[in-house]
């Protein structure tokens, strides 16, 4: 009976372990479960991007730019754990930028605590652009509520603090879009309009999944990503 008893305490131990990894890796032209792991394909870059304390393990694999998931097994805690993401480099002064929109397409777990979001840098990362397009858990922005405003394509409550480090402007759509069109020259510019910054230069627009918690394991796919214009 003893045997049978530690055989089957072995089973799930076992069982448990395996639903705790990530899935077995399928032929994408790149994978990586290294917390600072960076592709660059088709004039953009892919990263892992780990950051957070008290992080789980996170699996990012891509077949290009525009078509990569990542597989993460944070645990249910408070503060930032990752920002796996893709990037266009743009190094351009705003009033230099005639148009510049982009588009995207996702598919997002149902639970968790996690942003699906544009991060977008000014100013060699003085200032930041957060863009929330979908939202799920206790997450929230940074700052403090400014004005309820329709700019770039989209209705947004915006918010506007610091982390410490740089300024922050989080626009947090009013319900969540998993897929869309922003206009994020019209959204920038807007923003200069409030006098909050000036003709800054504009480095990268990021896009991806900051995941607070994702316990037991979850996958967020990015279907489809572009930038135009800049």
């Amino acid at each position: 009976m003893k045997r049978i008893e530690r055989a089957l305490t072995a089973a799930v131990a076992v069982a448990l372990a395996f639903s705790l990894s990530p899935p077995a890796a399928s032929a994408a032209a790149w994978s990586s479960s290294d917390r600072w792991g960076t592709w660059n394909n088709g004039g953009y870059t892919v990263r892992n991007n780990v950051w957070g304390d008290g992080h789980g393990a996170q699996t990012i694999s891509a077949d290009a730019y525009h078509r990569w998931n990542v597989w993460a097994g944070h645990p249910d805690t408070g503060g930032v754990k990752s920002y796996p993401h893709v990037a266009k480099a743009v190094n351009k002064r705003l009033s230099a930028i005639g148009s510049l929109t982009s588009s995207y397409n996702v598919s997002v777990p149902g639970s968790g605590a996690y942003a699906t979001a544009y991060d977008i840098w000014a100013d060699n990362n003085a200032f930041e652009v957060m863009l929330w397009m979908t939202k799920t858990g206790p997450v929230g922005p940074l700052g403090t509520f400014q004005v309820r405003a329709s700019v770039g394509g989209h209705t947004w409550d915006v918010y506007r603090g610091s982390n410490g480090h740089n300024a922050v402007f989080s626009f947090v759509r009013s319900s969540n879009a998993s897929s869309g069109t922003v206009d994020v020259k019209a959204v920038l510019t807007w923003i200069r309009t409030r006098g909050w910054w000036g003709d800054v230069t504009l480095g990268e627009v990021q896009f991806g999944y900051e995941i607070t918690s994702s316990s037991g394991g979850k996958t967020f796919t990015t279907n489809g990503y572009s930038v135009s214009g800049g």
